[in-house]
Protein backbone atom coordinates (compact mmCIF):
# COMPACT_ATOMS: atom_id res chain seq x y z
CA UNK A 1 0.00 0.00 0.00
CA UNK A 2 2.84 2.39 0.91
CA UNK A 3 4.24 2.06 -2.66
CA UNK A 4 1.20 2.96 -4.23
CA UNK A 5 0.88 5.80 -2.25
CA UNK A 6 4.33 6.85 -3.14
CA UNK A 7 4.15 6.21 -6.98
CA UNK A 8 0.87 8.30 -7.00
CA UNK A 9 2.58 11.33 -5.01
CA UNK A 10 5.77 11.03 -7.46
CA UNK A 11 3.60 11.46 -10.51
CA UNK A 12 4.18 15.07 -12.33
CA UNK A 13 0.47 15.34 -12.49
CA UNK A 14 -0.39 18.95 -10.90
CA UNK A 15 -3.28 18.90 -8.54
CA UNK A 16 -5.42 22.07 -8.73
CA UNK A 17 -8.62 22.90 -6.65
CA UNK A 18 -11.48 24.88 -8.84
CA UNK A 19 -13.72 26.94 -7.00
CA UNK A 20 -16.89 27.73 -7.87
CA UNK A 21 -17.65 30.87 -6.10
CA UNK A 22 -14.66 33.49 -5.73
CA UNK A 23 -16.67 34.21 -1.97
CA UNK A 24 -14.90 30.95 -0.55
CA UNK A 25 -11.91 32.02 -1.22
CA UNK A 26 -12.23 35.38 0.82
CA UNK A 27 -12.28 33.85 4.66
CA UNK A 28 -10.89 31.06 5.89
CA UNK A 29 -13.32 28.59 6.70
CA UNK A 30 -14.14 28.78 10.95
CA UNK A 31 -14.86 25.90 12.92
CA UNK A 32 -18.01 26.69 14.97
CA UNK A 33 -18.03 25.74 18.57
CA UNK A 34 -19.55 22.31 19.58
CA UNK A 35 -23.34 23.31 19.14
CA UNK A 36 -24.40 20.48 21.70
CA UNK A 37 -24.18 22.75 24.60
CA UNK A 38 -25.33 25.99 23.48
CA UNK A 39 -27.57 27.14 26.36
CA UNK A 40 -29.24 30.18 26.75
CA UNK A 41 -27.28 32.20 28.72
CA UNK A 42 -24.66 31.90 25.67
CA UNK A 43 -27.87 32.93 23.01
CA UNK A 44 -28.27 35.95 25.27
CA UNK A 45 -24.81 37.38 25.01
CA UNK A 46 -25.40 36.75 20.84
CA UNK A 47 -28.29 38.61 20.88
CA UNK A 48 -26.94 41.39 23.25
CA UNK A 49 -24.15 42.33 20.68
CA UNK A 50 -27.31 42.08 17.60
CA UNK A 51 -29.50 44.03 16.64
CA UNK A 52 -32.68 41.99 16.26
CA UNK A 53 -35.52 41.14 18.38
CA UNK A 54 -36.80 38.49 20.64
CA UNK A 55 -39.72 38.54 18.43
CA UNK A 56 -37.25 38.32 15.11
CA UNK A 57 -34.54 35.78 16.77
CA UNK A 58 -37.93 33.38 17.21
CA UNK A 59 -38.65 34.11 13.46
CA UNK A 60 -34.99 32.95 12.31
CA UNK A 61 -34.77 30.00 14.78
CA UNK A 62 -38.28 28.61 13.88
CA UNK A 63 -39.25 28.88 17.65
CA UNK A 64 -41.88 30.58 19.13
CA UNK A 65 -41.22 33.34 21.42
CA UNK A 66 -42.48 31.06 24.33
CA UNK A 67 -39.97 28.92 23.86
CA UNK A 68 -37.52 31.00 23.93
CA UNK A 69 -38.53 32.60 27.58
CA UNK A 70 -38.75 28.69 28.27
CA UNK A 71 -35.00 28.79 27.41
CA UNK A 72 -34.00 31.58 29.53
CA UNK A 73 -35.81 30.46 32.45
CA UNK A 74 -34.37 27.24 33.17
CA UNK A 75 -31.20 28.15 30.71
CA UNK A 76 -32.39 24.99 28.56
CA UNK A 77 -29.66 23.93 25.90
CA UNK A 78 -30.64 24.72 22.23
CA UNK A 79 -31.61 21.82 20.03
CA UNK A 80 -28.76 21.33 17.52
CA UNK A 81 -30.10 22.88 14.55
CA UNK A 82 -31.07 25.63 16.51
CA UNK A 83 -28.16 26.72 17.82
CA UNK A 84 -26.35 25.79 14.62
CA UNK A 85 -28.67 28.37 12.84
CA UNK A 86 -28.21 31.17 16.11
CA UNK A 87 -24.39 30.62 15.05
CA UNK A 88 -24.66 31.50 11.21
CA UNK A 89 -26.62 34.23 12.82
CA UNK A 90 -23.88 35.67 14.73
CA UNK A 91 -21.68 35.39 12.23
CA UNK A 92 -23.44 37.35 9.84
CA UNK A 93 -24.07 40.39 12.55
CA UNK A 94 -20.25 39.96 12.83
CA UNK A 95 -19.36 40.37 8.78
CA UNK A 96 -22.51 43.00 8.82
CA UNK A 97 -20.49 45.13 11.43
CA UNK A 98 -17.54 44.43 9.75
CA UNK A 99 -18.84 45.67 6.16
CA UNK A 100 -21.00 48.57 7.16
CA UNK A 101 -19.00 49.57 10.69
CA UNK A 102 -22.27 49.44 12.93
CA UNK A 103 -24.68 46.63 13.27
CA UNK A 104 -27.54 48.87 13.50
CA UNK A 105 -26.60 50.20 9.75
CA UNK A 106 -26.42 46.46 9.00
CA UNK A 107 -29.90 46.03 10.53
CA UNK A 108 -31.24 49.07 8.29
CA UNK A 109 -29.83 47.38 5.19
CA UNK A 110 -31.28 44.20 5.66
CA UNK A 111 -34.49 46.06 6.62
CA UNK A 112 -34.15 47.83 3.29
CA UNK A 113 -34.66 44.85 1.05
CA UNK A 114 -30.94 45.46 -0.45
CA UNK A 115 -30.60 44.40 -4.03
CA UNK A 116 -28.00 41.80 -5.49
CA UNK A 117 -27.29 39.86 -8.56
CA UNK A 118 -29.38 36.91 -7.60
CA UNK A 119 -32.37 38.88 -6.77
CA UNK A 120 -33.42 40.84 -3.55
CA UNK A 121 -32.31 39.91 -0.28
CA UNK A 122 -34.69 41.03 2.94
CA UNK A 123 -34.93 39.83 6.81
CA UNK A 124 -36.70 36.76 5.51
CA UNK A 125 -33.29 35.53 3.96
CA UNK A 126 -32.42 35.02 7.52
CA UNK A 127 -34.48 32.30 7.82
CA UNK A 128 -33.20 29.72 5.50
CA UNK A 129 -29.87 28.36 4.97
CA UNK A 130 -29.70 29.51 1.45
CA UNK A 131 -30.54 33.07 2.43
CA UNK A 132 -27.91 33.16 5.61
CA UNK A 133 -25.25 32.27 2.98
CA UNK A 134 -26.68 34.90 0.31
CA UNK A 135 -26.68 37.98 2.74
CA UNK A 136 -23.24 36.39 3.86
CA UNK A 137 -22.10 36.77 0.03
CA UNK A 138 -23.40 39.93 -0.53
CA UNK A 139 -21.82 41.59 2.46
CA UNK A 140 -18.17 40.15 1.32
CA UNK A 141 -19.22 41.06 -2.12
CA UNK A 142 -19.69 44.72 -0.69
CA UNK A 143 -16.27 44.39 1.41
CA UNK A 144 -14.40 44.12 -2.06
CA UNK A 145 -16.06 46.67 -3.80
CA UNK A 146 -18.52 44.49 -6.02
CA UNK A 147 -21.99 46.56 -4.71
CA UNK A 148 -24.00 44.60 -7.68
Amino acid sequence: MKKNIKSILNKSTPLTLKVKDAAAIYHSIKVLPLVKDFTYNEFKKMVDKGPFTQSEWATMLHVSERTLQRYAKNNTVFATINAERALQIANIITEGKRTFGKTEIFYKWIKSNPYMLEGSLSFESLTTAFGIQMILTQLIRIQHGILA
